[in-house]
């Protein structure tokens, strides 16, 4: 599948999680792809959709009241980033 890009926002607790999700779909035309929760309580939230829409979104993330801990926007990501984001749904 081709993606435009790829927005990654880190927030610690799932609730936070889904604070996140529902701002970034709000806010801009992105699609959730999928989260990653490991231990410690950090999940990563990845979201997809053209670069200015996630930009956009992945901008937005901290009005939703949540401690971002890290954010990332992958425009035109590699077959490998792909992959991984794949595999974690």
């Amino acid at each position: 599948m081709k993606y435009g890009a790829f927005g990654l926002v880190e927030v610690l607790g799932a609730s936070n999680a889904v604070l996140v999700v529902d701002k970034m779909l709000k806010t801009a035309g992105v699609s959730f792809l999928t989260w990653n929760a490991k231990c410690g309580g950090h999940v990563t939230v990845f979201i997809t959709g053209d670069v200015s829409a996630v930009k956009a979104a992945v901008d937005a993330a901290p009005e939703s009241g949540c401690e971002i801990i890290n954010k990332a926007v992958i425009s035109n990501p590699s077959e490998e980033a792909i992959r991984i984001a794949e595999s974690e749904m």
